[in-house]
């Protein structure tokens, strides 16, 4: 019998400087299992760095043929992230990538990419409070911080 259980995402992102080295990190936690990803840049910014992980996250779960058609409800400490793909974007789409003050999008290739994974995949986005004890959102910050160590 296939497993339909909600699999569980937690991402952080963050940067030494901003700009700086970055460093990105998440969890995937999927049938009693939790999968660590992390990757980082010498030279980026802090909310690229939150969209990668998101974005890491989302591939790997769409590139898993046994994750296919599960839900899922990503955690992330960034209302940058959250508030972008839920609401933002919308108008951002209806405005040819424009903001409301008429300004390119920034990061406006990384939000094209999370935009399609969030159309392929049923995903609930979550704003959890970074740095407050939660037990997997404190493992990506720690991922975070090892990427940018090795960058710096």
């Amino acid at each position: 019998m296939e497993n339909k259980e909600t699999i569980i995402v937690y991402t952080d992102g963050g940067c030494s400087g901003n700009p700086g080295p970055g460093g990105w990190g998440c969890v995937v936690i999927a049938d009693g299992e939790a999968r660590e990803l992390s990757g980082g840049e010498a030279h980026t910014t802090n909310n690229k760095m939150e969209l990668t992980a998101a974005i890491m996250a989302l591939t790997t779960i769409h590139n898993t043929e046994r994750f296919r058609g599960r839900s899922v409800t990503l955690f992330s400490d960034s209302q940058y992230v959250k508030n972008g793909i839920t609401s933002w974007i919308h108008g951002w789409k209806k405005n040819g990538w424009r903001t409301a003050a008429k300004k390119p999008v920034l990061n406006q290739e990384l939000w094209q990419r999370l935009d399609a994974l969030n159309a392929e995949l049923k995903v609930d986005w979550k704003w959890v409070k970074g740095h407050a004890g939660v037990e997997f959102n404190e493992r990506c910050d720690q991922l975070c911080q090892i990427e940018m160590a090795k960058l710096r």
